[in-house]
């Protein structure tokens, strides 16, 4: 929870604050060139506002991004489950809203109550951090959503990561190890196989920066939780309109395979200027990856990883 509660406490947050306000407004983001990527504010739990229109039922209504959520055992404490939750206003008039957070013990939620000013049919949206014990038992548990005499239930289920559903993905939800971690904002390195490939959450907890600045090698492991046959590995680096991969993304990697004890290289990247790469290979039977970062396109240069996938 230490992990969870430092995450939060960096969380940038835009939001309503007065009757006057009609939306919440974007801050515009600085050039690259005055704020490098590995420095731009965390955004874990940003809330954001958009405009619809009212039903005029008079009524506040939670809303959720999934019907369900499932939060995998054994994870990282830093790399929680999430899910977008919210309200909508289908009152006649803008007001204060809030909606309360209930969720069933020994799980722990990122936040109590959602509030925000809203005018008619805006709908108001946050993500919401559930963090599951070591000693949880698998199970369903219950989390809810309450704006007055309305409540929304979405159930959450507790696996191992052994039953999620990984569409073949053998690095999701497993054990990361990295050589660093940079420490200006929300880097952490089991960001890399919770199966989010966006670059968009960067800084906000999706994505690892190490902490060693043209420095090489860097590395980040996956444990499979067992010897897997393995054959292909994608890799997705910083790639965004503001912080291109071609200027900040890492161009030059070997892809390590742990076979009987032993790491071997079994693939290499070089010149790579685009946002995700694949490698094929021989198939292996092995037990963890590795992924060697040797260097990044740019002068500040960072190895920034946003996800593994093998397979």
């Amino acid at each position: 929870m230490r992990h969870l509660t430092a995450a939060l406490a960096v969380a940038a947050v835009t939001v309503l604050t007065g009757p006057g306000a009609n939306a919440a407004v974007p801050q515009q983001d600085p050039s690259p060139a005055v704020q490098p990527p590995e420095q731009q504010p965390a955004s874990v739990t940003s809330i954001n506002v958009r405009p619809g229109k009212s039903k005029g039922t008079g009524r506040l209504t939670p809303i959720a991004g999934a019907d369900k959520l499932i939060a995998p055992l054994g994870v990282d404490p830093a790399c929680p489950a999430k899910i977008e939750i919210g309200m909508r206003s289908d009152a006649k008039k803008a007001a204060y809203s809030d909606m309360r957070v209930e969720i069933d013990q020994p799980l722990s939620a990122s936040r109590s109550i959602l509030s925000s000013y809203l005018p008619p049919g805006y709908e108001l949206g946050a993500k919401l951090l559930v963090a599951v014990p070591p000693a949880t038992p698998e199970g369903q548990y219950g989390l809810r959503l309450r704006t007055g005499d309305r409540t929304l239930a979405v159930p959450v289920e507790v696996v191992t990561p052994d039953k999620l559903d990984n569409g073949g993905n053998l690095a999701l939800r497993r054990q990361v190890t990295a050589s660093s971690q940079h420490v200006n904002a929300n880097y952490p390195p089991c960001s890399i196989a919770d199966g989010d490939n966006g670059s968009n959450g960067w800084a906000g907890g999706n994505g690892w920066n190490d902490a060693t600045a043209r420095a090489w090698p860097d590395t980040v492991a996956i444990a499979l939780g067992g010897a897997k046959q393995v054959s292909r590995v994608d890799l997705y680096t910083l790639s965004t309109e503001r912080y291109p991969a071609s200027v900040y993304g890492l161009r030059d990697w070997d892809v390590q395979a742990q076979v009987a004890g032993q790491w071997q290289t079994v693939a290499q990247v070089r010149g790579n200027t685009a946002g995700n790469a694949r490698s094929d290979f021989a198939p292996v039977t092995a037990d963890a990856v590795r992924i060697v970062a040797l260097a990044s396109n740019g002068a500040n240069d960072y190895t920034r990883i946003v996800e593994v996938e093998v397979r």
